[in-house]
């Protein structure tokens, strides 16, 4: 494989970009929807939920700046990932810029449910109306999401296969963005098409929760070390 210095400086310059969006766009998802929306949110009680977001309404659009934050990202993280695998293999580099492209924009469509939950958080219905409205739409944005991320696995799935048959890639981390992968698909498909089984959920969850999370992160913070640096041997 023939990659020229200018190639290199590009490569580099990506993968620092994409690590930082990444690392952005995971505290930014930890803080919209691990710690905010997971405690306004309380699926099984309406009326609860409602009084959560209007006594914490400021928290709320918190939230969703945090999730407008995760979509600016995802965007700069598809353009630098392309850039970063197009040497590899630019086929499947491409098919995976094209899966990310797809689910950001789909999580931007789920993304204006929450906005038209703050405008229904001031509006002029009855308090039933509004209870309602607002789950609909709160279930509407986890349900669109959860379909979403479907395809986000598909996405890591590619990304994971060009990191596993590349030289430069550590192993581990092609393995765990695989594995994410599985996760997201295999756990998305159960709820979004079989949400009865709630058992078998938290089961998915607990086996791939932490490969999910250190998968694309993990792959993050390796682009940021060491992504992209031309190695002695290459340079001489």
């Amino acid at each position: 494989m023939n990659i020229t210095i200018h190639g290199h400086s590009n490569r580099r310059k990506s993968a620092l970009i994409g690590g930082t969006a990444l690392i952005i766009m995971a505290l930014a998802a930890f803080f919209s929807y691990g710690f905010v929306h997971e405690n306004l949110v309380l699926h099984e009680n309406a009326s609860a939920t409602f009084n959560n977001l209007k006594s914490s309404i400021r928290l709320f659009k918190a939230e969703i700046l945090g999730w407008i934050i995760i979509l600016i990202t995802d965007i700069i993280v598809t353009w630098a990932f392309y850039i970063f695998l197009e040497p590899l293999n630019r086929s499947l580099a491409l098919l995976a810029a094209w899966l990310r492209l797809t689910y950001t924009t789909i999580l931007g469509i789920a993304i204006l449910n929450l906005v038209v939950v703050l405008l229904l958080s001031s509006g002029t219905f009855t308090i039933d109306q509004l209870q309602a409205h607002v789950m609909l739409f709160l279930e509407a944005f986890e349900t669109i999401w959860a379909m979403d991320l479907i395809i986000f696995g598909g996405h890591l799935m590619v990304i994971g296969y060009i990191a596993f048959k590349s030289s430069e890639i550590p192993k581990i981390i092609s393995i765990l963005l695989l594995i994410a992968a599985i996760g997201y698909i295999i756990t998305n498909l159960f709820i979004t098409f079989f949400s009865q089984y709630e058992e078998i959920i938290s089961i998915l969850k607990l086996i791939f929760n932490v490969p999910m999370v250190l998968g694309e992160l993990g792959f993050g913070i390796w682009l940021l070390i060491r992504g992209g640096k031309v190695s002695k041997a290459a340079s001489s």
